[in-house]
């Protein structure tokens, strides 16, 4: 859990504020938001070698080789955020970001009880939450103050995870089974979770890479409301891990996905100026509880799909869906928002939500 909270930490510090860095530098709304893509793809890429790095060394070095990935480079943004190298240095963070996301949900997997797995994946989604809600609105109050502070910090905090990748027990997956019938995988039982966590972090990367510049004169609310996106996950996540411990798993997905539609919704009529603050905040708690539980409930129904022998592929499969939607998101969502505006932007994140919900009510497996 504190190697999870310093790498996501990291991460929430700096991830609204490389776009509006980027944005601030001269460059236009779809190449601040491609500052986010362009980490996530190299996030997607290295998650795909994670499983067969995690046989070989075990978790603890690929876990202590992504802090470092993750946050030293981010010094460089001192030097410069100018378009092509602030995408340089994003990528080159996205590698460490990949080992972090697959090797750290994995190792959650490998160390609890199967029959606490739903709350396992759940203690660990709040520190990463509760990490999230206190770095992603500092990292836009430091910015403001002193972008350099900013940038260093991103690197520290990071690297500081390393104490707790240290204090890990030795831990690696079984080698993959040599013949694959023994260990059957269902693609159909995992199109749904990861079209579900696809969907509402396509959502989250459009929300913080483009709130933060569509809202920029009050960049104080925005960042408070980031935090409450944050609180929300806390309570969505922890909710539906013990729903799918106790009642079933994939209970949460479809009640969350649509709590989540409407808070992009209020988020998309909050651009337009049409609504007051307060219910700005209501928007927030609304996304925020459902994407944690939609987090947590389509991790759960991953490893379910997977069994224990495939823990870290099913992880890896998680997290390239959660990782490419949130880098695909905040792209498209930033094509939009150029071409038309920020509100047609947060209302195409709100549509593709509802459409995943109306899927996952229909083609996903009766829960368990």
């Amino acid at each position: 859990m504190a190697m999870g909270a310093a790498a996501f930490g990291g991460w929430g510090l700096l991830l609204p504020v490389v776009p509006l860095a980027v944005s601030q530098s001269g460059s236009s709304d779809a190449v601040a938001a491609a500052s986010t893509a362009i980490f996530m793809a190299t996030t997607v890429i290295t998650q795909l070698f994670v499983p067969s790095m995690l046989v070989r060394v075990g978790h603890r070095p690929v876990l202590a080789a992504g802090c470092l990935l993750l946050g030293v480079p981010a010094l460089l943004f001192i030097v410069s955020v100018q378009a092509v190298p602030a995408l340089a240095v994003s990528a080159l963070r996205g590698t460490g970001f990949g080992m972090l996301t697959v090797a750290g949900a994995a190792i959650v997997a490998e160390l609890a009880p199967t029959h606490l797995l739903g709350r396992a994946t759940g203690a660990q989604g709040i520190a990463v939450a509760l990490s999230q809600m206190v770095t992603l609105p500092l990292g836009l109050v430091i910015f403001a103050a002193c972008p350099t502070a900013v940038f260093v910090l991103g690197a520290l905090v990071p690297a500081a995870g390393l104490i707790g990748v240290a204090l890990l027990p030795p831990t690696r997956p079984a080698p993959q089974p040599a013949r694959v019938d023994r260990v059957r995988l269902d693609a159909r039982r995992f199109l749904v979770p990861c079209l579900v966590v696809a969907s509402v972090s396509a959502s989250y990367g459009g929300i913080t890479s483009l709130l933060p510049i569509a809202e920029s004169d009050r960049a104080a609310m925005i960042g408070v409301a980031l935090a409450v996106v944050s609180a929300a996950m806390l309570v969505g996540r922890y909710a539906a891990g013990s729903v799918a411990d106790r009642i079933g798993i994939g209970r949460s997905v479809v009640p969350a996905l649509i709590s989540a539609a409407l808070g992009v919704g209020l988020f998309a009529v909050a651009a337009a100026g049409a609504m007051p603050a307060a219910l700005f905040f209501v928007a927030a708690v609304l996304f925020g509880i459902g994407y944690g539980a939609c987090q947590n409930d389509s991790l759960v129904m991953a490893f379910d799909a997977a069994g224990p022998a495939r823990y870290s592929s099913a992880s890896a499969v998680w997290n390239i869906s959660f990782d490419a939607g949130t880098g695909a998101g905040a792209l498209a969502l930033g094509v939009v928002a150029t071409s038309v505006d920020y509100t047609a932007g947060f209302t195409a994140g709100a549509a593709t939500v509802a459409v995943v919900a109306a899927v996952a009510l229909i083609a996903s497996p009766r829960p368990r």
